[in-house]
């Protein structure tokens, strides 16, 4: 199956659950997780119409970025952020979803230049504490918003999850609801404006829609088994 047919599907399904769930039309964004795909589907993809990749590993990033070299691209930052590569993730990504210390909030707001436009970035929240899972408790995130809000070179859009599969689509969308509750409050409690939640993956997608998701990140479905990074 084509990378082009499997956009088309998933496109479709995006659609349909939009619409199923009174969710407006072309209200969640599709973010193609490209982490171990090589150039060539993602030169497929972009010519397809997908105009929005997502990356884990700044290294990794930096060379598709560089190859593809499409101003029409948005990149977004998916990984675990090292110190060290904040420079770079600052100067080539137009948003970051996976900020979980103020450090690294700092540092991007530090190297992220005056002659671009502020960084959109979101808060990764750990839902239900997994210890192997990065992101913040949603009791700790007050602070931590609040904090980022603050940065003048930094724009606070939103919250991003990425939740253990649960055994049906129900208690799956239980819990994504919780990050939608989540930024709700915190936009009540600290006057924020943020309108983005970045959850939902190639196999939990429809219940994430159901839950309020704006952007969806979705790799096996559109390029199948990534290659060993």
């Amino acid at each position: 199956m084509s990378i082009k047919y499997k956009i088309k599907l998933i496109t479709e399904l995006i659609a349909q659950t939009e619409e199923a769930y009174s969710r407006a039309p072309d209200s969640v964004l599709l973010l193609a997780a490209t982490k171990g795909q090589p150039i060539d589907a993602l030169i497929e993809a972009s010519k397809e119409g997908l105009k929005n990749f997502g990356e884990n590993y700044f290294q990794e990033a930096q060379r598709k970025i560089k190859q593809l070299a499409d101003p029409t691209v948005t990149w977004h930052f998916i990984g675990p952020i090292q110190s060290n590569k904040t420079k770079g993730i600052a100067e080539l990504f137009g948003w970051v979803h996976t900020i979980n210390r103020n450090k690294i909030a700092q540092q991007l707001n530090e190297y992220r230049s005056n002659h671009l436009p502020p960084l959109n970035v979101c808060l990764q929240i750990n839902l239900i504490d997994e210890e192997t899972k990065a992101g913040i408790k949603p009791e700790e995130a007050a602070e931590l918003a609040f904090t980022v809000s603050q940065f003048p070179h930094l724009k606070l859009r939103g919250l991003m999850t990425i939740p253990p599969l649960q055994q049906n689509e129900e208690e799956q969308y239980h819990v994504l609801s919780k990050l939608n509750h989540l930024m709700q409050e915190l936009n009540q409690q600290l006057g924020l404006s943020m309108d983005t939640l970045s959850m939902g993956m190639s196999d939990d997608l429809v219940p994430a829609i159901k839950a309020g998701s704006t952007i969806v990140r979705i790799g096996r479905a559109i390029f199948g088994e990534r290659n060993a990074h």
